[in-house]
């Protein structure tokens, strides 16, 4: 039996989407009518609204249909939750009006996340994108992509056998009738997420050339799932040093337990033993990360040329012919000072600047071939943002100097490499940050490796999507306080 069509498009679907505060979120107000958010350990004010306003507010925790504020008509309220949504205190219920069970829930993972209607057609062919996937998630399913900006938890088993469909393309007219699947509303969710995409001709098979640009046509699934789940600001997942399993497992000891057999001493032969020591090995033992800067004697844009001229300035470029006969295709090179996986050198200097002398304030873009800094528009909003999560990631008192956001663009390694692609960009990454980390040391600056960068906030600080060119590191470098000392970091 199939759904019956119009021909404007399919029958509106009777399932309602709703809005509810996610579970461990607790909403007050103050008699001064001051809105407070609560959860875990923290809280924070979201702003003073009307008494008419707290009241409704308070129906968020059961939930509200999304329809009846999404238009922005009470402008008071859709600010509200607008300002909910972008700290990721919402989520969006998809579910039965009679008898009120979810069918699924999204969880937003970017802090912009806000649903949209998306028309779906009787005529339009939809297939699941290759980044797509199901997994188990304690004793949920969810279904989730690294381009989504929402996840769908799963609620009703039917839902996840009915999508398995779209592994191959399949237009509208043509989809079974099945109860409880609520097709219209929930493809055009999936649509929106770019979890299921639209096909442009109904012989297309929807394979890899189809989805995105050709920057997307290089990613395998793998690399852009690594990407985006290994940094912060496309998923809503913990992050970063919590000791997560310190009650369940006990810390493996720093040194690894001996092999068994006789050992062949070396410390005979070490330069401890003798009064010689190279000056490069002095440079490495000195080596340490600096979180704590002097910002009565800030870098100056002498030293930052420096530093940046001996760590990731073009020394050389050429182009070279590939092995695929006479009309074959060729590739260029521009090699610098550290090393680089096949010569590919896909790594970009972005300088975020709190304090330096003769440099303004400002965030700039570090032009290897010509040694040169450019400046690009960003909001001080987010300059300060960057800089502020920098700070937080070393658990630093303040802000860096300067921050250097190493970006990759990606294209330049899997155009060459398959399966192994984001790896070496990763290693690549270690040569670059070692560098910095020895050339800072040789300045007499203070520097620090940083595990943590938003790619989300990078891409609208550059207007560059974050499949094209990505943060991948960030290091921290400036004038350190002298009597400042620290293990290595990273």
């Amino acid at each position: 039996m199939r759904t019956p069509r119009t021909k404007r498009g399919r029958c509106a679907s009777p399932e309602i989407l709703s809005v509810r505060l996610a579970p461990h979120v607790v909403l007050e107000a103050n008699p001064s009518g001051e809105l407070v958010t609560r959860f875990q350990s923290h809280s924070f004010s979201l702003g003073k609204f009307s008494a008419r306003i707290a009241d409704r507010a308070q129906k968020l925790h059961s939930g509200l249909q999304f329809s009846s504020f999404a238009s922005g008509r009470d402008k008071e309220f859709h600010l509200l939750i607008r300002r909910l949504a972008g700290h990721g205190l919402t989520e969006y219920h998809l579910g039965h009006p009679r008898n009120g069970e979810d069918l699924v829930v999204i969880e937003p993972q970017v802090s912009d996340y806000w649903p949209r209607t998306i028309t779906i057609r009787d005529t339009d062919v939809l297939v699941l994108s290759r980044f797509a996937y199901m997994r188990r998630r304690g004793n949920e399913m969810v279904l989730e992509s690294p381009r989504a900006g929402a996840l769908f938890k799963i609620c009703n088993p039917k839902i996840a056998t009915a999508l398995a469909i779209f592994s191959r393309p399949q237009q509208i007219r043509r989809l079974p009738r099945q109860d409880p699947f609520p097709w219209t509303k929930l493809l055009a969710l999936l649509v929106d997420c770019e979890i299921l995409f639209k096909l442009k001709t109904p012989n297309d098979s929807g394979l890899r050339l189809t989805e995105g640009d050709d920057n997307l046509v290089l990613w395998d699934f793998h690399d852009l799932l690594f990407h985006t789940r290994s940094t912060e600001g496309r998923h809503a997942n913990p992050l970063g040093g919590l000791y997560s399993y310190a009650r369940a497992i006990s810390s493996p000891p720093a040194v690894r337990p001996s092999w068994p057999g006789k050992k062949i001493a070396l410390s005979k032969f070490s330069a401890e033993q003798s009064e010689i020591i190279s000056p490069f090995a002095r440079l490495l033992r000195q080596r340490h990360s600096t979180r704590n800067f002097d910002d009565q004697r800030p870098i100056t844009l002498e030293e930052l040329s420096l530093f940046l001229d001996g760590t990731a300035r073009i020394l050389s470029e050429g182009t070279s012919k590939l092995g695929f006969g006479d009309n074959g295709p060729s590739i260029t090179y521009a090699s610098r000072p550290y090393p680089s996986a096949g010569a590919c050198y896909e790594l970009e200097l972005y300088i975020a600047v709190d304090k330096c002398e003769d440099l303004a304030r400002g965030f700039y873009h570090y032009e290897a071939s010509e040694h040169a800094l450019v400046p690009i528009e960003a909001r001080s909003s987010q300059l300060e943002a960057m800089l502020m999560r920098a700070a937080f990631a070393m658990g630093a008192p303040a802000v860096p100097q300067i921050l250097i956001t190493v970006a990759a663009r990606f294209a330049r390694v899997s155009w060459k490499y398959s399966a192994i692609a984001y790896e070496l960009i990763l290693k690549d990454v270690g040569a670059l940050m070692q560098t910095f980390y020895l050339t800072a040391t040789d300045m007499g600056l203070g520097g620090c490796a940083i595990g943590i960068v938003n790619i989300d906030l990078f891409a609208k600080m550059t207007g560059i999507e974050f499949h094209v060119e990505g943060p991948v590191g960030q290091f921290a470098i400036g004038r350190g306080i002298r009597s400042e000392t620290g293990p290595p970091l990273l």
